[in-house]
């Protein structure tokens, strides 16, 4: 599956921190990519031992539950840079020029504003579980096997700061091509239009 989006590049230094930024973004996506693989053999080893030996994994459900961050979590900046998440394209894509750089700055600065706020509330979530002087660092563990649930929850604040710098560079990059009146900036996705997109998942599924 193709992204419907394109992010240019050149030699200006906003451009070189987007680079720099999207190759820790794409090691983030790797993690989160190797935990669903992981599930998927801890799934096969769990039920495999079941049906041959009458004894699944210990602690499975846990594992899973300590696994469930880094899924949902380590791709978030990634898939926003890339202009994965869900948005009103339909709508944005009638806009041109200023008009369409100050919507996507209005809209950017609104989901960093609600980041910050997440972001204080999972560091909090975080401290409530760490502490130093508890056995393994924890105050709280899983049900089953006692694993402890403050690197789960650390997970959570660093995501979403690294998707909070994602964000702050992009509105960066809508200001300036707000205030220059650019037609196609760099380091943000850029809305294509349906034969692009078609001719994109083709050159996919091709390979």
């Amino acid at each position: 599956m193709t992204s419907n989006s394109s992010i240019l590049i050149d030699k200006s230094l906003l451009s070189r921190l987007d680079q720099g930024l999207y190759k820790i973004e794409s090691i983030f996506a790797l993690i989160s990519g190797l935990a669903v693989f992981s599930l998927m053999m801890l799934a096969v080893i769990s039920v495999t031992g079941r049906h041959t030996i009458n004894q699944p994994l210990p602690g499975y459900v846990d594992w899973i539950e300590q696994a469930m961050p880094l899924i949902a979590f380590m791709g978030v900046a990634y898939t926003q840079r890339n202009g994965g998440h869900i948005r009103m394209d339909i709508l944005v894509s009638f806009l041109r020029g200023r008009s369409l750089w100050a919507v996507e700055f209005i809209t950017v600065l609104f989901m960093l504003l609600v980041m910050i706020l997440i972001i204080w509330g999972s560091w909090a979530h975080f401290g409530r579980s760490f502490d130093f002087n508890a056995p393994m660092w924890s105050r709280d563990s899983s049900m089953d096997i006692a694993l402890p649930l403050w690197p789960a929850k650390l997970l959570a604040p660093v995501a979403f700061s690294l998707l909070a710098i994602r964000l702050v560079l992009q509105l960066l990059a809508f200001a300036r091509a707000f205030i220059n009146n650019e037609t196609r900036p760099v380091a943000v996705p850029l809305i294509e239009d349906a034969a692009t997109q078609a001719a994109k998942e083709a050159n996919a599924v091709s390979g």
